[in-house]
């Protein structure tokens, strides 16, 4: 990484920290997950994106409001036919359908990006609209702002779904071992969705083998949840890939000291005796 590149990264970061440190409620979800692109792809000015979902949530507004019928049916119209997005089944695994800036750009991208853009201009046009964290998929559900009568809308196949819809889709994901309950279908918090965004973003780096970038993921997950154990235990594995053994060390310790009976407890001691090994061999 050139020093100019890590000098923005830095400052992207620490951008990010500081409008995610406090409560949930308060953080700007549009303005967060640019910073999750920007920190990835320098050339990216967030308040050119965030404009742009401005001028796409007022005119989504004009939609909503010059359409007979439901809220929401005539905001799909808008948003999915109009507008154009839809889910990247083809190139499911590329990088960029986790940058909220590329998937404006293309109108492409996975369950949590588009149900991000569909929160965000949802909004803007009139709608309340909050995410669901299905296991192993991610949803919206919208409705009037002065309605109860909600919606269950799927932004990455582009339509109004149901429970039932909801079931098959478990279904696909789990092979008929996970049966849908009430708690699937809570409200995501704010925190919630960029703790999702990062961790499929993080499993894609892994996948690539850019572990730097997952790193880079791991991090940032834990500015968000700094006691998520399991991060901590990744954060060691990454580090270690990197060949940063003290580092890898010391985040592996940390697991291993705070983690209580988790399954995975002595493979991971195992893992910190070898790279204490390692580390020894060097020295």
């Amino acid at each position: 990484m050139r020093p100019e590149t890590k000098v923005h990264a830095a400052r992207i970061r620490r951008r990010f920290a500081d409008l995610v440190g406090g409560h949930s409620k308060a953080i700007d979800l549009a303005t967060a997950a640019l910073l999750v692109a920007a920190e990835d792809e320098p050339r990216i000015e967030v308040d050119h994106y965030l404009s742009q979902l401005d001028r796409m949530g007022e005119i989504g507004r004009q939609h909503v409001r010059a359409a007979s019928g439901r809220a929401v049916e005539a905001f799909n119209r808008f948003f999915f036919e109009e507008q154009g997005f839809l889910g990247n089944e083809q190139h499911y695994y590329d990088p960029r359908n986790s940058f909220l800036s590329d998937v404006l750009d293309r109108r492409r991208g996975i369950p949590i990006t588009l149900s991000i853009v569909y929160i965000e201009v949802g909004r803007r046009a009139g709608l309340y609209a909050e995410g669901v964290g299905l296991p192993g998929h991610f949803i919206v559900r919208a409705r009037e702002e002065n309605s109860v009568d909600s919606a269950l809308v799927d932004p990455f196949f582009g339509k109004m779904i149901d429970r039932n819809d909801c079931q098959t889709r478990l279904d696909q994901v789990f092979g008929g071992q996970v049966e849908l309950i009430d708690e699937h279908l809570r409200a995501s918090t704010t925190k919630d969705i960029l703790v999702r965004l990062l961790t499929n973003l993080k499993a894609i780096y892994t996948r690539a083998k850019l572990y730097r970038q997952a790193l880079s993921a791991v991090d940032r997950i834990l500015i968000l949840l700094p006691d998520a154990l399991s991060e901590h235990r990744d954060r060691g594995a990454l580090l270690a890939q990197l060949g940063r053994l003290p580092e890898a060390i010391a985040a592996t310790q940390r697991y291993v000291q705070l983690a209580a009976n988790t399954e995975d407890l002595e493979q991971v001691r195992e893992q910190l005796h070898l790279l204490q090994r390692r580390w020894a061999m060097l020295n």
